[in-house]
């Protein structure tokens, strides 16, 4: 009976998203991982040499990888090719790009090659800022097929010296996001279908998981990917997929891993005039955060807990705003998997403050994820993760759900005020992941959003503020009683 329930999804799912499902292979998925190609670049390269059925020439895909992405050793024979061969050349990369005030010059850099190291070696010509400034100027990076050359030229005030420029640029956009055909296509399948559909759209197969509870909790990571500013902590068994998730499934996320970060990277560079993470990404994931440091602890959390309130930061003279979400990852071991114990006293200092943690929205339970096996690896046909993360990006934007979730709620006057709104963020995210077609109240199912929006949302704030309360005895121990309005 599972087979056959199987085999009927997966029909829908091929009907449905005819154009935009990929056959995924865990056997295939190590061959890329090997190769360092996050996965929404690999589906996008199996799209491209599948057949119907789902085979892939490998052999096609080597070559293309080989000729399109080069890897960081690899920049020195591109420079040689370009500076001593007088050629073009020509791959995809990540591209990051600001506008220089003084010159007037469009400045590019490649941040996964470290190039350049010095300002205004790699310029973008006027004619390519002029054509794709949408592209270019609407993120400080973004991915895409760059053409360069070098050749020796003079800068405004400045000598002739040799520089790599941008003589061509195509965006990376390999699937046009419709918002409105996904929603109407959510509702096509029931809310398991979809949990199931979004299991396997990041990578997971719904088949190894335990339970349904289990599966919920795996998918509240990806709160972040369609709410902007939703703040969370996980803590969790190693093995769970948490630094695979952050780092892989989206190219709008960045994920910092161990070692140590400034207030500078996170926000704002004062000598460097550029804005810091938080400004140019989704979310910020500090993985490992036990063992991340802080080299100005007391100027980290005073950002910190201004950008977490607000989005606003301030540093010296620059006040700026960013959407990213934080997200706190660590480790926990087994004798301290329990809300009703102190599972902050681990992460570092800067977090040790009550006033911080309190902006944080909800706690994920990371040990009721499964840890990685061989079966939870997706086998089987689903949504190409790139046009999956491009949808989630676009949901951040869509204000109608909050406004579903403002008039559905009712919240007691007497109400924490950070209570009521990480509670409601947490909501909306869900129910723009497992309801997307919900656009109206008169639309709501109210029992459907009090199990897989409401109550979700109110246990992962609850946990936060059961910390809050044993860090600190002036927070009370209980969430607000908020409630759906009924009739």
């Amino acid at each position: 009976m599972v087979e056959d329930i199987n085999n009927n999804f997966v029909k829908k799912l091929k009907d449905i998203f005819s154009d935009i499902v990929v056959y995924k292979s865990a056997q295939r998925n190590k061959f890329f991982l090997s190769l360092g190609i996050p996965s929404f670049l690999r589906d996008w390269l199996v799209m491209r040499f599948a057949d119907s059925e789902g085979n892939v020439n490998m052999d096609e895909v080597n070559e293309y990888i080989k000729q399109y992405l080069p890897r960081r050793d690899q920049w020195e024979l591109l420079k040689n090719d370009m500076i001593k061969d007088g050629s073009r050349v020509r791959f995809l990369a990540k591209v990051r790009v600001e506008l220089d005030v003084k010159t007037g010059e469009g400045l590019f850099s490649f941040p996964d090659f470290g190039f350049p190291s010095r300002k205004y070696e790699a310029i973008i010509t006027d004619r390519v800022l002029r054509e794709e400034k949408e592209s270019l100027l609407s993120s400080t990076e973004t991915w895409g097929i760059v053409e360069l050359e070098w050749r020796r030229e003079g800068l405004a005030g400045r000598g002739e010296e040799g520089r790599v420029f941008m003589v061509d640029f195509k965006p990376f956009r390999p699937y046009k996001v419709d918002l409105e055909f996904y929603q109407e296509a959510r509702k096509e399948f029931d809310i398991t279908e979809w949990i199931d559909l979004i299991l396997m759209a990041i990578d997971y197969n719904p088949l190894g998981f335990l339970n349904f509870q289990e599966k919920l909790i795996m998918l509240s990571r990806l709160l972040p990917f369609v709410e902007k500013r939703v703040n969370l902590i996980e803590l969790a068994p190693k093995g769970t997929g948490k630094s695979y998730l952050f780092s892989q499934i989206s190219k709008y996320g960045w994920l910092v891993s161990g070692g140590s970060i400034s207030r500078a990277r996170l926000f704002y560079d004062i000598s460097r005039r550029t804005v810091g993470l938080v400004s140019r990404y989704d979310y910020v994931a500090l993985d490992e955060i036990q063992s991340i440091s802080f080299p100005d602890e007391e100027e980290v959390r005073g950002a910190l807990k201004g950008y977490l309130e607000s989005g606003e930061y301030r540093v010296g003279d620059h006040r700026d705003v960013g959407d990213a979400g934080v997200i706190l990852l660590g480790n926990i071991s087994e004798g301290i998997m329990n809300e009703n114990k102190n599972m902050f006293r681990e992460l570092p200092q800067v977090f040790q403050e009550s006033a911080l943690i309190d902006r944080f929205h909800g706690f994920i339970k990371g040990w009721h994820i499964p840890r990685m096996r061989e079966n939870m690896k997706a086998e089987g046909w689903g949504l190409n993760v790139e046009y999956f993360s491009e949808i989630l990006h676009a949901l951040r934007d869509d204000i109608r759900y909050r406004a579903v979730v403002d008039d559905l709620l009712e919240v007691p006057k007497g109400a924490d005020t950070r209570d009521s709104e990480a509670i409601k963020r947490l909501a909306t995210g869900f129910l723009k992941l497992l309801f997307p077609h919900v656009l109206l109240l008169k639309e709501v199912e109210t029992s459907d959003f009090e199990e897989y929006c409401l109550k979700p949302a109110c246990k992962m704030r609850a946990i936060i503020r059961k910390q809050l309360h044993i860090m600190d005895q002036e927070y009370q121990e209980n969430i607000p009683d908020i409630k759906c309005i009924k009739g």
